[in-house]
């Protein structure tokens, strides 16, 4: 079994365990996976550049959390969708490989059609 599917497998244990299936449709997961989210964005909300760094060795508990939220969520969403985590997210490099060649925006930071 690859790592994927282990972590998912724990996660919907642990929830299944607790009979919260009945909670987890994709549309509260996709909003709650943007809440989640947004609770790691706060931890770096109004910090300058040269704060970054410290922000990150005092809150990194906090950053794993949160970051730990977001990957449970979006497993879960991805369970209830029937997707194959590992197949979407090859696919979508893919894509990104076309869209952003290296030859094109090595060390460039913008969007694919304002090159």
């Amino acid at each position: 079994m690859d790592v994927i599917a282990e972590l998912t497998k724990k996660i919907v244990d642990f929830r299944n365990k607790r009979d919260w299936k009945q909670f987890h449709n994709p549309k509260d997961l996709a909003i709650d996976l943007a809440i989640e989210a947004s609770e790691l964005l706060e931890i770096f909300l109004w910090k300058k550049e040269s704060e970054l760094q410290e922000v990150v060795k005092e809150k990194r508990n906090k950053i794993e959390e949160e970051l730990a939220d977001v990957f449970i969520v979006a497993l879960l969403l991805a369970h209830e969708l029937g997707l194959d985590v590992k197949e979407i997210v090859e696919e979508k490099l893919k894509v990104n490989e076309i869209k952003y060649p290296v030859e094109k925006f090595k060390g460039i930071a913008k969007k694919y059609n304002e090159v």
